[in-house]
């Protein structure tokens, strides 16, 4: 005769983790209904504007985010599912205008950019006529941008240094004050101040160092700011370590602190760049313009790329517009490969850590 033992209950344990959860595509499946039913309450209210339809579709991918995520998940967990979804909203409501400009450059630029148009100048073409082209813009931008990331760069980063590594006291409180002031300050307000000093003052005429000046007064303080924060992020264990092996502070400074931050100050020093690239202003007062190459930037009127499409675009037919966007794409395509010249840069200077 067979026993039968009778064997303990096993107690169920429910887990508070292992309620239902959405599938990976419900995302892409509620943006997507999202869009549509924002193109059909666009067309039934007779918008026809697609930022209005896409302002719609973004507000109805949080709402119904949360909604669904609710319904199936728990409150809880949509409330994390809408900050989520805010922050694509956002990168999306950034990167649409960005594209949308890269695009519309390239398509409009790309029509007119060609070798003749790189290393001819407008010298005797008229600016109603088609033909011509922005050698001397660019070389006046590439001398202008350079003689000002000279004068900036080194001013921006011994400031910087010297407010990270040494400034206590009232000096370093006023010198931060001066670079918050002059990060706010119009490019028109440098212009004028070059304008009266160089030019009024001091007697001299019209050139590409004059408006290199005002650029490097524009370019200091973004190069002081983010070499500081770069500074700012090295460990103070290296510096500590270094001094204990007896290296003086200016040796630490120069051979432990600056290797390790290259990468950050080298893309802060682009960024300054790129603000400096695009300023038509100060060029306007200070520079003039001209049909003509003028490979001296300390003598002589010259032209820049920024100064180059405002010209154009003010004359106003279809050539000269076009030679307009044709130059924009030359200016996007210029900052774009100092970037990436100054990454490579960055990447080839940066300490190798082995493993």
């Amino acid at each position: 005769m067979t026993v039968v033992q009778d064997r303990p209950a096993v107690d169920v344990v429910h887990d508070p983790l292992s309620h239902a959860r959405l599938p990976r595509w419900t995302p892409f499946a509620v943006a997507a209904g999202s869009v549509a039913a924002a193109i059909g309450i666009g067309l039934g209210a007779g918008w026809h504007s697609r930022l209005q339809w896409g302002l719609i579709a973004a507000l109805l991918f949080v709402l119904a985010t949360f909604a669904v995520t609710a319904k199936v998940e728990g409150r809880r967990q949509a409330k994390d599912r809408v900050a989520t979804s805010i922050v694509w909203v956002c990168f999306i409501l950034a990167v649409v205008p960005l594209l949308s400009l890269a695009w519309t450059t390239v398509s409009k630029g790309i029509e007119v950019v060609d070798p003749y148009f790189l290393t001819h100048s407008m010298n005797g073409v008229l600016d109603a006529d088609a033909g011509g082209g922005i050698y001397h813009a660019l070389l006046g931008t590439i001398e202008q941008v350079l003689i000002a990331t000279v004068i900036a760069a080194p001013i921006g980063l011994l400031t910087a240094i010297y407010l990270v590594e040494y400034g206590t006291g009232q000096l370093a409180r006023a010198v931060t004050f001066f670079v918050d002031v002059m990060t706010g300050v119009p490019s028109i307000v440098a212009g004028l101040f070059i304008l009266a000093t160089w030019n009024l003052i001091l007697g001299f005429g019209p050139s590409g160092f004059a408006g290199a000046m005002a650029l490097a007064i524009l370019m200091m303080p973004v190069v002081v700011r983010s070499t500081e924060e770069m500074l700012k992020l090295v460990p103070n264990e290296l510096r500590e370590a270094s001094l204990a092996l007896g290296v003086p502070k200016w040796r630490t400074i120069l051979k432990v602190v600056l290797p390790t931050a290259i990468g950050g100050i080298t893309t802060g020093v682009m960024l300054a760049v790129a603000r400096i690239t695009g300023e038509t202003a100060p060029v306007l007062l200070l520079v003039f313009g001209t049909k003509l190459i003028n490979p001296n930037p300390f003598e002589g009127a010259q032209s820049s790329l920024p100064l180059y499409v405002y010209e154009q675009y003010a004359v106003g037919t279809d050539a000269a517009v076009a030679r307009a966007w044709g130059a924009a794409l030359v200016l996007i395509a210029f900052v774009m490969i100092l970037n990436l010249v100054a990454r490579g840069i960055a990447r080839w200077k940066a300490p190798k850590t082995g493993r």
